[in-house]
Protein backbone atom coordinates (compact mmCIF):
# COMPACT_ATOMS: atom_id res chain seq x y z
CA UNK A 1 0.00 0.00 0.00
CA UNK A 2 1.76 3.41 -1.12
CA UNK A 3 -0.69 6.18 -2.67
CA UNK A 4 -3.16 7.49 -3.90
CA UNK A 5 -3.13 9.14 -8.34
CA UNK A 6 -5.05 11.52 -10.14
CA UNK A 7 -5.64 11.81 -13.80
CA UNK A 8 -4.95 15.23 -15.76
CA UNK A 9 -8.41 16.29 -15.27
CA UNK A 10 -8.26 16.17 -11.26
CA UNK A 11 -10.08 11.97 -10.91
CA UNK A 12 -8.43 10.93 -7.66
CA UNK A 13 -7.05 6.73 -8.77
CA UNK A 14 -7.54 4.93 -5.28
CA UNK A 15 -4.80 2.08 -4.78
CA UNK A 16 -5.53 -0.81 -6.80
CA UNK A 17 -5.95 -2.90 -3.32
CA UNK A 18 -8.07 -1.73 -1.07
CA UNK A 19 -6.85 0.42 1.99
CA UNK A 20 -10.15 0.26 4.29
CA UNK A 21 -8.56 -2.65 6.56
CA UNK A 22 -5.31 -1.15 7.22
CA UNK A 23 -6.72 2.66 7.84
CA UNK A 24 -8.94 0.54 10.72
CA UNK A 25 -6.28 -1.51 11.86
CA UNK A 26 -3.84 1.97 12.44
CA UNK A 27 -7.16 3.49 14.49
CA UNK A 28 -7.08 0.54 16.35
CA UNK A 29 -3.86 0.86 17.41
CA UNK A 30 -4.19 4.12 18.30
CA UNK A 31 -1.91 5.58 14.98
CA UNK A 32 -3.24 8.30 12.35
CA UNK A 33 -3.40 7.31 8.74
CA UNK A 34 -2.56 9.63 6.59
CA UNK A 35 -3.12 9.61 2.70
CA UNK A 36 0.02 9.65 0.08
CA UNK A 37 -0.94 11.44 -2.96
CA UNK A 38 1.98 11.21 -5.80
CA UNK A 39 1.84 11.70 -9.97
CA UNK A 40 2.28 8.49 -10.56
CA UNK A 41 1.72 7.77 -14.68
CA UNK A 42 -0.14 4.74 -15.58
CA UNK A 43 2.93 2.75 -16.06
CA UNK A 44 4.17 2.72 -12.29
CA UNK A 45 6.59 5.86 -12.30
CA UNK A 46 6.45 9.21 -10.96
CA UNK A 47 4.99 11.23 -14.12
CA UNK A 48 6.10 15.34 -14.10
CA UNK A 49 4.30 16.09 -17.10
CA UNK A 50 1.09 14.49 -15.06
CA UNK A 51 1.83 16.80 -12.21
CA UNK A 52 2.92 19.80 -14.80
CA UNK A 53 -0.47 19.73 -16.19
CA UNK A 54 -2.33 19.64 -12.94
CA UNK A 55 -0.55 22.51 -11.63
CA UNK A 56 -2.08 24.53 -14.23
CA UNK A 57 -5.46 23.67 -14.29
CA UNK A 58 -7.30 25.30 -11.68
CA UNK A 59 -10.48 23.48 -12.32
CA UNK A 60 -8.65 19.88 -12.17
CA UNK A 61 -7.16 21.18 -8.42
CA UNK A 62 -10.15 21.87 -7.57
CA UNK A 63 -11.89 18.75 -8.89
CA UNK A 64 -8.98 16.50 -6.90
CA UNK A 65 -8.94 18.63 -3.46
CA UNK A 66 -12.95 17.88 -2.99
CA UNK A 67 -12.10 14.10 -4.07
CA UNK A 68 -9.51 13.88 -1.81
CA UNK A 69 -11.36 15.35 1.07
CA UNK A 70 -14.30 13.12 0.51
CA UNK A 71 -12.03 10.40 0.32
CA UNK A 72 -10.10 11.21 4.35
CA UNK A 73 -13.67 12.00 5.79
CA UNK A 74 -15.55 8.89 4.26
CA UNK A 75 -12.21 6.36 5.53
CA UNK A 76 -11.32 8.19 8.33
CA UNK A 77 -7.64 9.81 7.05
CA UNK A 78 -6.16 12.23 9.54
CA UNK A 79 -3.81 14.19 6.95
CA UNK A 80 -2.16 14.11 3.27
CA UNK A 81 1.10 13.83 2.24
CA UNK A 82 2.48 15.10 -1.21
CA UNK A 83 5.17 12.72 -2.55
CA UNK A 84 5.54 14.42 -6.24
CA UNK A 85 9.44 13.51 -7.73
CA UNK A 86 11.03 15.29 -10.78
CA UNK A 87 9.69 18.23 -10.68
CA UNK A 88 10.06 20.46 -13.78
CA UNK A 89 12.13 23.50 -12.87
CA UNK A 90 9.53 25.79 -14.43
CA UNK A 91 6.86 24.38 -12.44
CA UNK A 92 8.59 25.49 -8.93
CA UNK A 93 6.59 28.27 -7.62
CA UNK A 94 3.50 26.15 -9.40
CA UNK A 95 3.99 23.40 -7.21
CA UNK A 96 3.74 25.84 -4.05
CA UNK A 97 0.55 27.13 -5.24
CA UNK A 98 -0.90 23.66 -5.35
CA UNK A 99 0.46 23.12 -1.96
CA UNK A 100 -1.09 26.02 -0.43
CA UNK A 101 -4.05 25.84 -2.36
CA UNK A 102 -4.90 22.15 -1.00
CA UNK A 103 -3.54 23.21 2.97
CA UNK A 104 -6.06 25.83 2.94
CA UNK A 105 -8.26 23.82 2.32
CA UNK A 106 -7.32 20.69 4.63
CA UNK A 107 -6.51 23.01 7.09
CA UNK A 108 -10.42 24.17 7.40
CA UNK A 109 -11.61 20.36 8.28
CA UNK A 110 -8.78 19.97 10.72
CA UNK A 111 -6.32 17.89 8.40
CA UNK A 112 -2.66 18.36 8.23
CA UNK A 113 -0.71 18.35 5.08
CA UNK A 114 2.93 17.61 4.48
CA UNK A 115 5.26 16.70 1.55
CA UNK A 116 7.93 14.36 0.69
CA UNK A 117 11.00 16.30 -0.63
CA UNK A 118 14.59 15.08 -1.94
CA UNK A 119 17.76 15.76 -0.10
CA UNK A 120 18.73 18.95 -1.17
CA UNK A 121 22.35 20.65 0.33
CA UNK A 122 21.77 23.92 -1.77
CA UNK A 123 18.98 26.24 -2.83
CA UNK A 124 20.19 25.95 -6.66
CA UNK A 125 21.60 22.43 -6.67
CA UNK A 126 21.20 21.12 -10.21
CA UNK A 127 19.69 18.18 -11.54
CA UNK A 128 15.81 16.92 -12.60
CA UNK A 129 15.42 15.63 -8.74
CA UNK A 130 16.10 18.83 -7.14
CA UNK A 131 15.71 22.14 -9.42
CA UNK A 132 11.43 21.84 -9.23
CA UNK A 133 11.71 21.88 -5.36
CA UNK A 134 11.49 24.70 -3.29
CA UNK A 135 12.02 23.85 0.09
CA UNK A 136 11.23 27.50 1.52
CA UNK A 137 8.30 27.70 -0.23
CA UNK A 138 6.90 24.43 0.83
CA UNK A 139 7.79 24.70 4.47
CA UNK A 140 5.91 28.26 4.58
CA UNK A 141 2.55 26.59 3.55
CA UNK A 142 2.98 23.37 4.87
CA UNK A 143 2.87 21.52 8.06
CA UNK A 144 5.97 19.49 7.80
CA UNK A 145 8.70 18.91 5.43
CA UNK A 146 10.15 14.81 5.45
CA UNK A 147 13.81 14.67 3.71
CA UNK A 148 14.29 12.00 1.76
CA UNK A 149 17.40 11.31 2.91
CA UNK A 150 18.73 8.33 1.13
CA UNK A 151 19.62 6.59 -2.18
CA UNK A 152 23.16 7.65 -2.51
CA UNK A 153 23.89 4.30 -2.77
CA UNK A 154 21.02 3.11 -5.35
CA UNK A 155 19.85 0.34 -7.34
CA UNK A 156 22.09 1.16 -10.61
CA UNK A 157 24.64 3.58 -8.64
CA UNK A 158 28.16 2.26 -7.93
CA UNK A 159 28.43 0.32 -4.05
CA UNK A 160 28.56 3.29 -1.18
CA UNK A 161 26.33 3.92 1.85
CA UNK A 162 22.61 4.24 1.47
CA UNK A 163 22.59 7.61 3.81
CA UNK A 164 26.30 8.59 4.64
CA UNK A 165 25.87 10.34 8.00
CA UNK A 166 28.55 13.34 6.18
CA UNK A 167 26.13 14.29 3.21
CA UNK A 168 22.97 14.22 5.70
CA UNK A 169 24.41 16.94 7.59
CA UNK A 170 24.96 18.96 4.84
CA UNK A 171 21.74 18.11 3.71
CA UNK A 172 20.10 18.86 7.11
CA UNK A 173 22.13 22.16 7.49
CA UNK A 174 20.80 23.41 4.28
CA UNK A 175 17.13 22.68 5.00
CA UNK A 176 17.50 24.74 8.80
CA UNK A 177 18.22 27.69 6.52
CA UNK A 178 14.82 26.74 4.45
CA UNK A 179 12.50 25.50 6.72
CA UNK A 180 11.76 25.83 11.01
CA UNK A 181 13.39 22.97 12.10
CA UNK A 182 9.87 22.32 14.07
CA UNK A 183 8.58 21.13 10.74
CA UNK A 184 11.80 18.87 9.48
CA UNK A 185 11.32 15.04 10.08
CA UNK A 186 14.47 13.33 8.67
CA UNK A 187 14.23 10.14 6.34
CA UNK A 188 15.89 7.40 7.46
CA UNK A 189 16.56 4.07 5.48
CA UNK A 190 15.05 0.99 6.26
CA UNK A 191 17.12 -1.14 4.00
CA UNK A 192 20.26 -2.16 1.91
CA UNK A 193 21.95 -2.95 -1.49
CA UNK A 194 23.37 -6.04 -2.42
CA UNK A 195 26.10 -4.99 -5.70
CA UNK A 196 27.79 -7.27 -7.97
CA UNK A 197 31.60 -6.27 -9.04
CA UNK A 198 33.24 -5.22 -10.55
CA UNK A 199 30.53 -2.13 -11.07
CA UNK A 200 30.03 -1.09 -14.23
CA UNK A 201 27.61 2.03 -14.42
CA UNK A 202 24.68 1.12 -16.80
CA UNK A 203 25.37 -2.46 -16.62
CA UNK A 204 25.40 -3.19 -13.26
CA UNK A 205 22.42 -3.45 -10.71
CA UNK A 206 22.09 -4.07 -7.04
CA UNK A 207 19.82 -6.14 -5.26
CA UNK A 208 17.92 -4.80 -2.20
CA UNK A 209 18.18 -6.65 0.61
CA UNK A 210 16.76 -5.88 4.18
CA UNK A 211 19.11 -5.17 7.54
CA UNK A 212 18.55 -8.61 8.74
CA UNK A 213 18.81 -10.09 5.58
CA UNK A 214 21.95 -8.43 4.69
CA UNK A 215 23.54 -9.42 8.42
CA UNK A 216 21.90 -13.21 8.07
CA UNK A 217 24.13 -13.09 4.51
CA UNK A 218 27.61 -11.74 6.07
CA UNK A 219 27.16 -15.44 8.61
CA UNK A 220 26.31 -17.65 5.77
CA UNK A 221 29.25 -16.34 3.75
CA UNK A 222 31.78 -16.16 6.72
CA UNK A 223 32.27 -12.19 6.24
CA UNK A 224 33.18 -9.84 8.24
CA UNK A 225 31.51 -6.64 8.78
CA UNK A 226 33.00 -3.24 8.57
CA UNK A 227 31.95 -0.09 9.81
CA UNK A 228 32.52 2.94 7.69
CA UNK A 229 33.22 5.98 10.86
CA UNK A 230 32.71 8.70 7.93
CA UNK A 231 29.27 7.35 6.42
CA UNK A 232 28.47 5.45 9.71
CA UNK A 233 27.21 2.65 7.52
CA UNK A 234 27.84 -0.89 7.67
CA UNK A 235 29.38 -3.08 5.22
CA UNK A 236 30.86 -6.24 4.14
CA UNK A 237 32.14 -8.51 0.86
CA UNK A 238 31.87 -11.80 -0.06
CA UNK A 239 31.95 -14.37 -2.88
CA UNK A 240 29.27 -16.37 -4.19
CA UNK A 241 29.32 -18.18 -7.49
CA UNK A 242 32.61 -16.65 -8.35
CA UNK A 243 31.08 -13.24 -7.92
CA UNK A 244 32.43 -10.55 -5.76
CA UNK A 245 29.57 -8.72 -3.70
CA UNK A 246 29.91 -5.37 -1.80
CA UNK A 247 26.48 -4.58 0.69
CA UNK A 248 26.02 -1.76 2.31
CA UNK A 249 23.19 -1.52 5.02
CA UNK A 250 21.91 -0.60 8.35
CA UNK A 251 22.46 -1.61 11.86
CA UNK A 252 21.89 -0.07 15.46
CA UNK A 253 25.41 2.22 15.04
CA UNK A 254 23.87 4.04 11.73
CA UNK A 255 20.22 4.51 13.23
CA UNK A 256 21.65 5.85 16.40
CA UNK A 257 23.98 8.15 14.72
CA UNK A 258 20.98 9.70 12.60
CA UNK A 259 19.03 9.36 15.67
CA UNK A 260 21.83 11.56 17.25
CA UNK A 261 21.77 13.87 14.50
CA UNK A 262 17.91 14.58 14.88
CA UNK A 263 18.48 15.35 18.36
CA UNK A 264 21.40 17.51 17.49
CA UNK A 265 19.79 19.78 15.19
CA UNK A 266 16.76 19.82 17.29
CA UNK A 267 14.14 18.01 14.52
CA UNK A 268 10.04 17.60 14.46
CA UNK A 269 11.41 13.62 13.85
CA UNK A 270 12.64 11.19 11.85
CA UNK A 271 10.32 8.52 9.44
CA UNK A 272 11.39 5.15 8.18
CA UNK A 273 11.16 4.17 4.21
CA UNK A 274 9.83 1.70 4.36
CA UNK A 275 8.52 -0.34 6.94
CA UNK A 276 8.20 -3.32 4.83
CA UNK A 277 11.51 -4.81 6.21
CA UNK A 278 11.08 -5.30 9.89
CA UNK A 279 13.90 -4.17 11.58
CA UNK A 280 13.41 -4.51 15.68
CA UNK A 281 16.69 -3.52 16.87
CA UNK A 282 16.26 -0.27 15.15
CA UNK A 283 13.04 0.35 16.31
CA UNK A 284 14.30 -0.72 20.01
CA UNK A 285 16.77 2.47 19.98
CA UNK A 286 13.91 4.96 20.66
CA UNK A 287 14.29 6.32 24.40
CA UNK A 288 10.79 8.58 23.92
CA UNK A 289 13.07 12.24 23.27
CA UNK A 290 11.82 12.16 19.73
CA UNK A 291 9.04 10.22 17.64
CA UNK A 292 10.15 8.13 14.64
CA UNK A 293 7.44 7.88 12.33
CA UNK A 294 6.74 9.86 9.07
CA UNK A 295 4.73 11.94 9.88
CA UNK A 296 2.80 14.27 13.06
CA UNK A 297 1.58 13.11 16.21
CA UNK A 298 2.41 9.28 15.73
CA UNK A 299 1.21 9.35 11.97
CA UNK A 300 1.87 6.96 9.62
CA UNK A 301 1.99 6.62 5.61
CA UNK A 302 -0.21 4.85 3.64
Amino acid sequence: MFSYGFTEDGDLIEPWKDDTWLIDEAARRGVEPILTLTPMGEEGTFNNFLASRIFRNLDAQQKLIWQLGEVMRSKGYKGVDLDFEYILAEDRQLYVDFAARLAAVMHAFGYTVSAAVPAKTSADQKGLLYEGIDFKGLGEVLDEIFIMAYEWGYTYGPPMAIAPLYIVRQVVEYALTEVPREKLVLGIPNYGYDWPLPFVQGTTKARTTGNVEAVQRAIDFGAEIFYDERAASPYFNYWQDSVWHQVWFEDVRSYRAKFDLIREFGLKGGGFWSVMQLFRAGLLLMDGTFDIRHGQNNQTMI
